[in-house]
């Protein structure tokens, strides 16, 4: 659901590109790889091109990492059909490819242009699985149960053929109307029954707005939006085939996980007494996720309340494993062992983790060149999160910088949703979240947490990124 969007004028990104010392293309040998590894494109020997695979992502994307097709079982229950792109077949080990995929560790997303892990040729041709192309892929498929558990996992190299490159607002416009194609007709049945699985183990997920910047013509958008029901019920088939990928793992000794430790009893204890001032109730028995889910976060003070549950999520990591296993194998925020495998075009880790899965399941040895890769992951992939991270920060506050640059001094509505923790010496303040346009930033004062305020623009400075306002 679209949320806000406002315009804002001509901004250059290449500051921030060069800030980050993002790579502006590929060693000439890595391209050339890639074109080569293109122009032959493996063909396994399992054909599944007769299964209608779908793919659901945002509607510019073509880079598509997942193809799905969902069915009910005989007797009851659902099979999924996860394909994943077969990286692995298009980058040799060893390669000049590997290589520069490593040093880039990830798919960084710009408003102006994406810095992808893998040339465009790949990435966005011969790896991606667009419609009415046959592509090799890795094809999870999970057997559940009526209510949602899993009873089988079955894993092969295959080739398949999407029908469709779907979109989420479509989607959803489809799901509203009850005319959700064959493939994916039973997406809300499966997503809501997953999520009720989750949230009853523990899961917790933040239902926080997100913050884009998108082209519009000569300009760009601030965007402010949540995500329809169809997009979380599409990432609850991605964070089953990541438990299944971690149990296949965990059972064989060797892998890798995405872990996060559970939220600290005491961090609970504190959200817990920040409900009540904040209007909101918690009853008894209830967990913190199921809480959360329950909110609507546009509302000023459910806002600050899930803003003050992100201390709950901290710590996750990449941890690898071969023959004793982790002490913490676990992911807080999914509530069960949990990995990357579900975006190999975009993330590096997945790829290795999905070498490991294939050969665990088929009961043979693990390929060196993917073994010895694991412990080497967590530190490229916690470095290149970091990276990402900053990108997509960088970007948005440029553009509210830019966007606010001409109303120094102006006065605004506001939400507070942080307020800052007292110390010696330091100014009191918060982060507050403006009605419009769609920004989110620092704000000096002594704010009262989940509150409407009246604030004034202070700063707005696109050289440094700043923005700053004052309580008024």
């Amino acid at each position: 659901m679209l949320i806000r969007r406002v315009l804002a004028p001509r901004i250059d990104f290449g500051a921030l590109r060069r800030e980050l010392e993002l790579p502006d293309r590929f060693p000439p040998a890595a391209q050339r790889e890639a074109e080569a590894a293109a122009a032959a494109p493996p063909r396994p020997a399992v054909d599944r091109t007769d299964v209608p695979f779908v793919t659901v992502d945002p509607a510019t994307s073509r880079d598509l990492d997942q193809a799905m097709h969902l069915a009910r079982r005989p007797g009851g229950g659902f099979r999924v059909r996860y394909a994943i792109a077969d990286v692995a077949a298009h980058v040799r080990p060893g390669g000049a490819l590997e290589e520069e995929t490593w040093r880039r560790g990830q798919t960084v997303y710009l408003p102006d242009g994406n810095v992808p892990l893998h040339p465009e040729t790949l990435s966005e041709g011969a790896a991606s699985l667009l419609p009415d192309q046959d592509r090799a892929a890795v094809l999870w498929t999970i057997d559940l149960d009526p209510d949602g558990g899993t009873v089988a996992v079955a894993l092969e190299r295959a080739l398949v053929r999407s029908r469709a490159k779907l979109d989420y607002v479509g989607v959803q416009a489809a799901a509203d109307a009850g005319r959700l194609p064959e493939p994916i007709a039973l997406l809300p049945e499966l997503g809501a029954l997953l999520t009720a699985r989750g949230l009853r183990r523990g899961a917790v997920n933040l239902p926080l707005p997100e913050q884009d910047v998108e082209s519009d013509g000569d300009g760009w958008r601030l965007v402010l939006r949540g995500p329809v029901p169809m997009e979380e019920h599409n990432a609850q088939i991605s964070l089953l085939t990541g438990m299944a990928a971690a149990d296949i793992m965990l059972a064989g000794g060797v892998g890798l996980l995405r872990t996060m430790p559970p939220p600290r009893p005491e961090a609970v204890a504190r959200l817990r007494t920040a409900a009540a001032p904040l209007g909101v109730r918690w009853p008894d028995g209830v967990g913190v996720g199921e809480l959360l889910a329950g909110l609507d976060a546009a509302e000023p003070r459910a806002a600050a309340f899930v803003d003050q549950a992100a201390e709950l999520m901290r710590g996750a990591a990449y941890t690898a494993f071969d023959g004793a296993l982790p002490e913490q194998p676990a992911h807080g925020g999914v509530a069960a062992a949990y990995a990357h495998v579900t975006a190999p075009l975009r993330r590096l880790a997945d790829r290795y983790a999905t070498e490991v899965c294939l050969a665990l399941h088929a009961d043979r040895p693990v390929p060196d060149w993917a073994r010895a890769a694991l412990p080497r992951l967590p530190q490229v992939m916690a470095a290149t999160d970091r990276t990402a991270g900053a990108a997509t920060r960088g970007a948005v506050e440029l553009a509210e910088a830019v966007l606010l640059a001409h109303r120094v001094g102006e006065s605004f509505d506001a939400a507070v949703l942080d307020v800052d923790e007292p110390r010696p010496g330091r100014q009191p303040g918060g982060t507050v979240a403006l009605d419009a346009p769609p920004v989110r930033a620092r704000c000096t004062g002594v704010l009262p947490l989940g509150e409407r305020v009246r604030v004034r623009l202070v700063t707005a400075d696109p050289a440094t990124r700043k923005v700053l306002f004052a309580l008024t």
